[in-house]
């Protein structure tokens, strides 16, 4: 994994509200671009320290600890 500026690891959001943990997300960390999607949803492959995917159930509760990549 790269090194990429700023907070990039969220266990803390484990189990939040996806729009709420994207705004915690961007406010801590700038630099990223905080994507919300339901889990399964196809995705690129590419790793972004600008980019954090946020996977959410259909409830919209975050599944999985948002990282950047």
């Amino acid at each position: 994994m790269a090194d990429c500026p700023g907070k990039n690891f969220w266990p803390e959001l484990l189990g939040a509200n996806g729009d709420a943990a994207a705004a915690v997300i961007e406010r801590q960390n700038p630099n990223v671009n905080a994507v919300v999607s339901t889990n399964p949803t196809p995705t690129t492959r590419d790793f972004r320290c600008d980019r954090v995917w946020i996977w959410v159930n259909a409830n919209g509760v975050v599944l999985r600890a948002p990282r950047a990549g």
